[in-house]
C-alpha cells in the first residue's frame, strides 16, 4: 500500500501529454491498411473517417492542406493504405492516425472503385447511346487535348498529314499527376466555348494520352473529366492508353479509338481514296448518260417507224380540197342560173306599156350584174387555183417521192428497216429498192464505190393538172 502511495501524481492534461509523446515516439510513421467508413468532409476542409477491418477500428483524420493534394479521393467502402503518424486526441481520450498520403489497397480495390463510379455515372445516363454524336465526315478544324511534349501529338499530326491534312488546335495539358484531371476537364470545356480570340471552333475533339498503368491513367477516370466529355457539344474521340486500356471517358465519348494514331484515322478520311471514288463516280455518270442517250435514240427510231409518211398526211386534205373546188364551181353556176331565171320570170310578168324603158334599163342592169358576177366567179376560181398550185408545190417539196422521181431509191432490208449507208448492208442480204415508179427486190453482192449521182428532170405530167 505504501508503494502505491509513493507513485507520482499527474494531472489529466499531463498524463494525456505523456501518452501522446509515448505513442508518437513509438509510431512516428506507419502504413495502415483498412476499409474507409464513417467518412465526413468537414466544412473546415478537414476529412474525418475510420479505418476498419474485421477486428478493430482506427480513427483517422486528414488535415485540409493534405486533403487538397491527395491523388486518391477518400470514398466510403474503399479499401486503402493510409500513410501517416499515430497520435492521440486528449479531448476524447482516443488515439488516431494523422493521414498524409492515401493509396489504393491493390489493383482489385481500384477496379472496384472504378466499377462503382461507372455504375453511378451510367445510372445518370452519361453513357447512353442516344447521347452519342456522329463524327463529321471531313472536319475543317480538329482540337487535340494532350501533352505538348509527348509522342502522342507527333503521332496524330503525322497520321493526319498522311491521310488528309487539316488545321489542328492543341490545348496543352498534364496527362498524369494531381493537375491532370482538372486541366483536361478545363480544356474540353474551353474548346466547347470557342470561337475565342479569332480561333475557329473545332469540328471534332481528340482527347489523347499514351499507354501507362491504371494509376497513370486515373486522371481520365475522374468524374470531372467524364462529365466534361458528356456535356461537350462537339463530337469527342477518346484515345487514352493502348488498345487494351479502358477509362471511363471511353464510355462517355462519342467514339473510342484504341490508340492516338487510330483517333487521327477516325477523324479524317483518306484523300487518295476520295479522289479515286470521285473519279469512279464520274465514269459511272458518263456511262449512265451514254446508256440513256442510246435508249432515247432507239425510242425515237421506233416511233419514227410507226409515224405516217408525208404523202399519207396530205392525201385526204388534198382530195377534200379538190372536191370542194368542184362543188364551188357548180354552185356558182347554179346560183347564176337561178338568178337569171328569176329575172326572166319577173320580166315576163311586167306589163309592156310604160315599162319598156324601165325593162330595158333593168336588162342593162342585169347584164352588168351578170358580168360582175362572172368576173367575180373567175377571180375567185383563179385565186383558188393559185392556192391549190401553191399547196401542190409545197407537198412536192416535202415529199420523198419528188426525190425518188429524180433517180434516187429507198433501200430497205428484209426486216423493213432503212439502210442509210453501205456499211449497214451485208453481203448476200435481200434488199427492197423503192423508186419513183415502183419497188424491186435485189440481193447485195458486196460493197462497191458509190456511183456519181445523175440529175433527173421532173417526170412529164407529174405535176397537178388544171382543175378547169
Amino acid at each position: 500500500m505504501s508503494d502505491r502511495a509513493n507513485l507520482p501524481e499527474f494531472s489529466v492534461a499531463e498524463l494525456s501529454a505523456a501518452l501522446k509523446r509515448t505513442v508518437e515516439d513509438a509510431f512516428p510513421y506507419v502504413r495502415v491498411r483498412g476499409e474507409i467508413s464513417g467518412l465526413k468532409f468537414h466544412s473546415s476542409g478537414h476529412v474525418y473517417f475510420d479505418l476498419k477491418d474485421d477486428k478493430a477500428v482506427l480513427n483517422a483524420v486528414i488535415w485540409k492542406g493534405t486533403a487538397r493534394s491527395l491523388k486518391v479521393r477518400p470514398e466510403a467502402g474503399l479499401e486503402v493504405v493510409c500513410i501517416g503518424r499515430i497520435s492521440t486526441y486528449a479531448g476524447s481520450s482516443r488515439y488516431q492516425l494523422i493521414v498524409e498520403q492515401v493509396e489504393l489497397a491493390g489493383l482489385g480495390a481500384l477496379m472496384a472503385m472504378l466499377e462503382e463510379r461507372k455504375k453511378k455515372l451510367a445510372a445518370e445516363g452519361l453513357f447512353a447511346a442516344d447521347r452519342k454524336k456522329p463524327l463529321p465526315f471531313l472536319p475543317d478544324v480538329i482540337g487535340v487535348v494532350t501533352s505538348p511534349t509527348g509522342a502522342v501529338i507527333r503521332d496524330i499530326m503525322h497520321r493526319l498529314d498522311a491521310r488528309f491534312p487539316r488545321r489542328v488546335l492543341l490545348w496543352p495539358v498534364a496527362v498524369q499527376g494531381e493537375r491532370a484531371a482538372g486541366e483536361v476537364a478545363a480544356a474540353i470545356r474551353g474548346f466547347a466555348k470557342f470561337p475565342q480570340a479569332g480561333l475557329p471552333r473545332p469540328d471534332v475533339l481528340i482527347v489523347a494520352r499514351g499507354g501507362g498503368s491504371v494509376e497513370d491513367l486515373m486522371a481520365f477516370n475522374e468524374e470531372a473529366v467524364v462529365r466534361a466529355v458528356a456535356d461537350c457539344d462537339i463530337p469527342v474521340i477518346s484515345a487514352v492508353g493502348h488498345e487494351t486500356d479502358t477509362t471511363l471517358i471511353d464510355f462517355a465519348a462519342d467514339m473510342r479509338a484504341p490508340t492516338p494514331t487510330a483517333a487521327a484515322e477516325l477523324a479524317v478520311p483518306v484523300r487518295t481514296e476520295l479522289l479515286a471514288q470521285t473519279l469512279d463516280f464520274a465514269r459511272r455518270l458518263l456511262r449512265a448518260f451514254a446508256r440513256g442517250m442510246d435508249d432515247r435514240r432507239r425510242a425515237i427510231r421506233q416511233i419514227a417507224r410507226v409515224l405516217p409518211r408525208p404523202d399519207q398526211l396530205f392525201a385526204q386534205p388534198r382530195q377534200r380540197f379538190d372536191m370542194a373546188a368542184e362543188r364551188l364551181a357548180r354552185a356558182l353556176r347554179r346560183n347564176l342560173d337561178q338568178h337569171r331565171h328569176g329575172f326572166i320570170e319577173a320580166a315576163s310578168l311586167l306589163r309592156p306599156a310604160g315599162l319598156k324603158n324601165r325593162l330595158a334599163l333593168g336588162s342593162e342592169r342585169t347584164r352588168a350584174l351578170a358580168q360582175r358576177l362572172e368576173r367575180s366567179h373567175r377571180a375567185r376560181l383563179t385565186e383558188l387555183k393559185a392556192k391549190l398550185e401553191g399547196f401542190s408545190r409545197l407537198l412536192d417539196g416535202v415529199s420523198h417521192y419528188a426525190v425518188l422521181a429524180r433517180g434516187f431509191a429507198l433501200v430497205r432490208g428484209a426486216d423493213g428497216a432503212l439502210r442509210a449507208s453501205a456499211a449497214a448492208v451485208t453481203s448476200g442480204e435481200r434488199l427492197s429498192l423503192t423508186f419513183g415508179d415502183g419497188t424491186v427486190s435485189a440481193v447485195a453482192a458486196g460493197h462497191a464505190a458509190a456511183p456519181k449521182p445523175r440529175s433527173h428532170g421532173r417526170k412529164p405530167g407529174g405535176g397537178q393538172g388544171d382543175l378547169f
